[in-house]
């Protein structure tokens, strides 16, 4: 069995970190609107996970210890090169780019700052758990909840097909404000909970911000009539609620394993299982809409309502003892239903050269990691070995 830490950073440095920098990669040309990346840009998902796995395997003791600051010291250097290359494609740009670029950019500061805690932990020992908790709050919310809102406003009016001329203006509104409510989240957690409510109530305000303009502009009938737009309003909310869990954690009224669960099930779960069935489709065949995509998206999508509903369920069944094995088997079946989907769709049949192009596709754009999203791609290949695509 691994240690806690080593498997909280199995899904997170080896899983969510290299989706989130291939998402990066994948997002800055089209908010940019300049070319495909290059392949070295391409690869710094894939040896980030190389980095995340390393690390693993020191905290498990597999490794040597000094592995562990050595690959957070490669991670920031990745980090590194992924701005600047992001705020190069910002710079030649023929017209101003998306707002949304900027996100991205906040969410690698916070990404190397945190980064940058894990090597003072080996410099300040007295320090260690003050910087733990500074590194694991800047992850959580900085890194995955600056890219979640800075993309959240984009891909849910592409979702449903339709456009909202306020999301350029609020994320240029709320930018700072909700990195420097992360800032003094982190910090606060790790000094005075005082601050770190100030700080979740600056991310709150913009959170409901979003929600409000979202049904003031679609409907709430039309954003739950979708179930990409269903998964993607059910990872709002499940931000605003990580949001409240935390400030009771930090008041004392909860526990902090049972809000990481909420962060993970009740925001990531949905955020992952909407954003990939919106852009599955789309890496898998690139270029004009082809009813093949269509049909695709249309398999993937049906579920959604469904699923983000039972990960809401699902994030109290950990806290009942005896019951982690039947939560377990919960993740598993959410992630047959969404791959059996996918199955469904009636898709003409692919020869040998036409198969290596789309792995090869995929492998790319998911950065060579079809484990992320807490397993749930993982998990379906293993448990539903008999789907096709036909």
């Amino acid at each position: 069995m691994g240690s806690p830490p080593a498997v909280a950073h199995l899904a997170f440095a080896v899983a969510i970190l290299p989706l989130i920098l291939a998402a990066i990669s994948h997002f800055v040309p089209v908010l940019t609107r300049t070319g495909d990346p290059a392949p070295a840009i391409s690869r710094l998902p894939f040896a980030a996970q190389v980095a995340g796995l390393a690390a693993v395997l020191a905290m498990q003791g597999t490794v040597p210890r000094w592995l562990l600051p050595l690959a957070a010291a490669v991670d920031i250097v990745l980090a590194g090169l992924l701005l600047d290359w992001a705020a190069s494609r910002a710079r030649a740009a023929l017209d101003s780019p998306h707002p949304g670029w900027r996100w991205y950019g906040a969410a690698l500061g916070c990404l190397m700052m945190a980064l940058l805690a894990v090597l003072l932990m080996e410099i300040c020992p007295a320090y260690r758990n003050a910087l733990r908790i500074f590194h694991l709050h800047l992850n959580v919310l900085g890194l995955v909840g600056l890219a979640a809102l800075g993309t959240l406003p984009v891909l849910l009016p592409t979702a449903l097909q339709m456009r909202d001329p306020e999301s350029g203006s609020w994320l240029r509104r709320q930018l700072w404000l909700v990195a420097g409510g992360a800032l003094v989240v982190a910090t606060g957690a790790a000094v005075a909970w005082e601050f770190a409510v100030a700080g979740a109530a600056l991310m709150m305000v913009a959170g409901l911000g979003l929600l409000s303009q979202w049904i003031r502009r679609f409907g709430i009938g039309q954003l739950l009539g979708d179930g990409v737009s269903a998964s993607l309003l059910a990872a709002l909310l499940g931000l605003c609620l990580t949001l409240v869990a935390g400030v009771a954690h930090g008041t004392g009224l909860s526990a902090a394993r049972p809000d990481l669960l909420v962060w993970s099930v009740a925001f990531l779960l949905p955020l992952v299982s909407g954003a990939l069935s919106q852009l599955l489709p789309v890496w898998r065949w690139p270029g004009p809409v082809t009813p093949a995509r269509l049909q695709m998206r249309q398999k993937l999508a049906a579920n959604g309502r469904w699923r983000s509903g039972l990960a809401r369920f699902g994030r109290r069944i950990p806290r009942r003892p005896g019951c982690r094995r039947e939560f377990h088997a919960g993740q598993r079946f959410i992630a047959l239903r969404c791959q059996s989907a996918a199955g469904r769709a009636r898709i003409a049949p692919l020869g040998p050269r036409a198969r290596r192009g789309c792995l090869n596709s995929v492998w790319q754009q998911l950065a060579q990691t079809s484990q992320t999203a807490g397993g749930i791609l993982l998990h379906s290949m293993r448990y539903y070995r008999g789907l096709k695509l036909r």
